[in-house]
This record gives structure tokens, sequence and C-alpha cells, in this order.
């Protein structure tokens, strides 16, 4: 992909440094004092005139995501722009979380970026494997249901980052990457310099409104992607009345995001992520149901109003009381499983508040005293966690970010299997990668699931097969919390947390896996 002249686009100088040269943003270049080399562009915001790459770090020996401040420092207002964008990438370098990429480093003038650059900085972040929003939508929109569980995580991010203070800046389609694990992630960090929490909640709407339509509804949208329609009156066209297969709810949820209205409009992200998930849950249940198929002699040339009398047909009839049934029995369904998620709620609330159940790691075979456990110095939070999978599909992959986001009422669950743990496969559990090789005290785990039999292992990866890790801790979860003593764990970056049994009714839910370091 070529970069686009920047002297075409901003009237300022092109990457190079130079009136009417050639830009040295192409494939193969090396910028930041020579550390990066550029391996395929990925976006271009317009706004910010910021170029997303993907690169490889020289030093460190590993691809990274840069985002890339193009202009003239001599240009005092853009100068100034990036100076202010760098700064808010820089405080964002401490939030961590699955759906969005760790910010590395900061590199602005005189400091790992030349003045004959032809930049104006360079904001630098872990690369997230998957595809690109764009090219998820491309062939078609997502069905409504999927287009919100898909953007959960992501507007779970944004909250966190709100009650931070921070502002990530998810309002651009190209800044956005959908991972291998199905999750939203904000791959590219940098927001705009005046940008504030309520853009957010707009480019989380927008996104939304994207997955479901396949437009952009928001200003300084990539080419490659048409724009929403707009209504005479100037506002959007609503996403259900591109396509009526789109639920209303969701429809709503995506312009009350975008609306500045005072009234009826949803302008925090917790508000958001709430009516998300009511919307969510009703979109995923009218998805399964069938269209209804109405004859044509009964709609061509028909009124909209008619007194003709019902007609007296056995079969239809007896096709309604079976309808009936079947609904009445989806609600009783419906109802009983309501009623065990409260009980597994209160339950959960009478066990985990407690100290947790301490568990020593297992004691070595050749019958020598283990060593003691390492003092603890506090968590560490995961720089990823995917589900760890050996065969068929990966339980929940588009949950796993919960068991490590800080609220144990958010669960990555299992599936429900038929036979418990080995008789259809080894086991299922999470993957968690460091950004650095630690050596860890414990593992606690909050889990609503007693009976569940957890193990500890390292891995030399996040791609090692399963017999290439190693046990360094088990335990049988009690029902709230576990700590898991590490005695015997080296220094490493990957930890797997394997599932091994599961709990009651062949499944079970981990509401929070916390990583404590060892000084």
């Amino acid at each position: 992909m070529t970069t686009r002249r920047t002297e075409s686009l901003t009237g300022e100088l092109p990457p190079g440094g130079e009136p009417g040269g050639e830009g040295f943003l192409l494939p193969g270049a090396v910028i930041g004092d020579g550390r990066y080399r550029l391996l395929a562009q990925f976006g271009h915001d317009m706004r910010a005139n910021a170029h997303m790459w993907r690169a490889r770090d020289g030093q460190l020996r590993r691809d990274v995501a840069l985002t890339v401040l193009v202009g003239d420092p001599q240009h005092g207002p853009r100068a100034q722009a990036a100076r202010r964008t760098l700064e808010r990438a820089a405080h964002a370098a401490a939030f961590t979380h699955p759906a969005a990429a760790r910010v590395l480093d900061v590199l602005s003038l005189g400091n790992g970026v030349s003045p004959g650059e032809g930049l104006l900085g360079i904001v630098v972040a872990d690369w997230s494997t998957g595809t690109d929003l764009t090219d998820v939508i491309a062939e078609h929109p997502l069905p409504a249901g999927s287009a919100a569980r898909l953007l959960e995580p992501l507007a779970a991010a944004v909250e966190r980052a709100h009650h931070a203070g921070l502002v990530l800046g998810v309002d651009h389609p190209q800044r956005i990457r959908v991972g291998t694990d199905g999750m939203l992630r904000l791959a590219f960090p940098g927001p705009l310099p005046d940008a504030v929490p309520r853009d957010d909640v707009k480019g989380l709407g927008a996104i939304l409104y994207l997955l479901m339509t396949g437009r952009w509804p928001l200003p300084g949208g990539p080419d490659v992607i048409p724009s929403a329609p707009v209504a005479p009156d100037g506002s959007i066209v609503p996403p259900h009345v591109l396509a009526q297969f789109i639920p209303p709810d969701l429809s709503t949820v995506a312009i009350r995001s975008l609306e500045d209205t005072q009234i009826g409009g949803i302008h925090t992200s917790a508000t958001l992520l709430a009516v998300l998930e009511e919307a969510a849950q009703s979109a995923e249940r009218t998805e399964f149901l069938g269209a209804i198929a109405v004859p044509v002699e009964e709609t061509e040339g028909a009124p909209v109003w008619t007194t003709r009398p019902p007609v007296r047909d056995k079969a239809r009839r007896r096709k309604l009381a079976v309808g009936v049934t079947a609904l009445a029995i989806a609600v009783v369904a419906i109802l009983a499983w309501l009623g065990t998620l409260l009980i597994d709620f209160f339950g959960e609330d009478s066990v985990s508040g407690g100290d947790p159940v301490v568990v020593e790691a297992p004691t070595p075979t050749d019958g020598n005293e283990p060593p003691p456990a390492p003092k603890p110095a506090g968590p560490i939070q995961p720089a990823s966690i995917e589900v760890f999978n050996v065969g068929g599909t990966p339980d929940n992959p588009d949950r796993a970010g919960f068991a490590t986001d800080g609220d144990p009422g958010t669960e990555w669950r299992t599936d429900t299997y038929q036979q418990q743990f080995p008789a259809l496969k080894p086991g299922v559990g999470l993957m968690a990668a460091f950004a650095e090789s630690v050596r860890f005290s414990s593992v606690v785990i909050d889990s609503p699931s007693p009976n569940t039999v957890v193990q500890i292992r390292s891995a030399p990866s996040a791609e090692a097969e399963l017999d290439e890790t190693k046990v360094i801790g088990e335990a049988t979860l009690q029902g709230g919390k576990t700590e898991i003593k590490l005695a015997n764990a080296e220094p490493g970056q990957y930890i797997l947390v394997w599932i091994t049994q599961l709990g009651e009714g062949n499944k079970s839910a981990l509401g929070e896996v916390r990583f404590i370091r060892a000084e």
C-alpha cells in the first residue's frame, strides 16, 4: 500500500522534510532513529495526519504497532497538537486492558525522532494480531446480536479508562482490529489532542452502526468505508431503517450514542455498556426466530384494514396451539435459568467476601521438602489473555478478558459439556502473556464453581502445545477465592490456567484471576 503525499492532504511538508519530495513512509523504510522498520500500513487518520503501521522493532526483535504523526515541525499549530496527542498517549502507558493495545513507548522530536525525518512523533504499542475491522464488514454487515457482543469488551475498556481519567480515542475504524479471540481491540492508541470522553462514546456508537450496516456515521472516516446516509433534517438515518432485520433496540443504542441531545442521548460509557448488554440479549433471542411467511394472495391488493371474518382452519389452529405450548415451555425454561443465575449470584456473594483458601504447591516426587513459597510483591496485570484450546472451538473467547478485568462479577465461562474431562478433551483454560519475564508467588482465582480442578502451568510461548507446558501448581477450587502457591515456579512470561475437571453441571466459570509476583 502506498502512502498518500502529505503535501496534497495538509499543505505541509511531506515525510522526508523537503517540499515536493517523495515521502519515505513506505514498507522497508526505517524511522525512529533507525529502530523501527515499517512493514505494512493499516490506515490513515487524516484528522491528525496519523499513519497506522505495523513495524519491526530492531532492538527487541518483535512486531509493534506504530501511530506515526506526520507534519512539519515548523508548523506551530500542528506541532502543538501532536505534542498534546503524545502527552495523552504517554499518560495511557500505565493503562492495561485486553481490549486496548498497551502503549510501549512515545517518541517525540529530539527524543527518538530526528528533526529531518518529517515526523512530529510516534506512539509505539503492542502489535494486535487478528483482522482489520474494515475487512470484517467488507463482504456484509454482522448480525446485530453478534455486533453488540463484539463491541462489549471494547466498551468495557473505554469505561475503565474513563474511570482512570483517560480518553482512549476509539473514534476511527482503522484504529480498531478484531483479535483472534473475537474481541474488538484498540490497536493504534493516540487520541486526538482535543478529544473528550464523549468522543469515545460517539466512537463506540459509530462502530456499532458500522458493524450492523457497513457504513460509518462520523466525519473523518476512511475512503474505503461508505458514509452513513443523512435524512433531510440533517440527522443520521437509523440502522433499522437501512435494514429491517436490525432490531430497533440496538438501532436506538447506536443513534442515541451519536446524538448530542440532552434528553434521551447516551453520554457516558457506563450507560452505553448497560443498555448495550440489555439490547444484545434481546437481539440474540430475536435472531433465533424465523421470518413469518405471508401468503401472496393475502398481501397483493389487500387493504390495510379488513372486516373479513377469520378463517376457521383446524390445521392452522392446531399449529397455533403447538406454537403457544412451545412458547410456554420456553418461558418456563428462561425463568428457571434466571432463577439459577440469581441463586449463583447470591451464593457467590456469600463465599467470595472472605479470605482465600490457600493451596500449597505440590510436593516434589523425589521426596524432598518443597522450597518455601516466595514472598508476594503484589499483583501484576497480564498484557493479554486468551482462551487456550486443544480441540474444537474455543470456549467463549470473547469473554476471556473478563477473567482479568478487576471485576469478579464478570466471568469467563467454559461451555457446558455432556461428559466430564477428559472424555471429550483433556481440558480448557486461559493463557496469560506478560510484558516481561516474571517470577510468580501465587495465583488467586475467584470462582463461583466449586470442585473445579485447576492446574497452573508455565509455558515457553503463547502458542505452545500442552505437552510443552509444566505444572507448577494445582488446586481444587472451593468456591470464592482460592490462592494457589507457586513455590517451584521459575521466572517466565507465559502462565496457563488449565481446567482439568469441570464443576457442577460439567461447566465452570472464573470470575477473576489475579497473578501475584514474587519479591
